[in-house]
């Protein structure tokens, strides 16, 4: 992916408001199913996030679930600490040309990270997506 050296320009409000009408979109279904897990907003991932993913220095990461997959809490939702959804700003804002394009970067992040919740790898959520495309 080739990623602009400028970085798009929306207020937190905005993000907000575009990360609500992404959420929308999802299917209701599996939305519903989404118990205890907190969606945050960060700017970068940290160094100590980067080391644990380990991730390349030309790797990015727009998102990353951090809890205990739905299918290892064997049906005790409330036994574990809540789950947490983190949303990165700056590599979703250098990623996209406008504010339609983060939309629909957000809209698939959000589900790519739903999608680990829900217990999936990522090589299940690639064979997925090939399926919507």
């Amino acid at each position: 992916m080739i990623y602009n050296t400028f970085m798009i320009y929306a207020t937190d409000e905005q993000l907000d408001q575009i990360l609500a009408e992404a959420m929308d979109e999802l299917p209701k279904e599996h939305l519903a199913a989404v118990k205890n897990v907190a969606i945050v907003w960060a700017d970068e991932p940290t160094q100590s996030e980067r080391l644990e993913l380990q991730l390349a220095d030309n790797m990015t990461l727009f998102g990353l679930y951090q809890g205990v997959p739905l299918t290892k809490r064997q049906g005790r939702i409330n036994d574990y600490p809540p789950g947490k959804i983190t949303i990165y700003r700056g590599p979703i804002k250098r990623s996209v040309n406008s504010l339609a394009e983060l939309k629909e970067q957000l809209k698939h992040t959000l589900w790519h990270e739903i999608a680990h919740y829900f217990g999936l790898n990522h090589s299940q959520i690639h064979n997925l997506e090939q399926g919507f495309k």
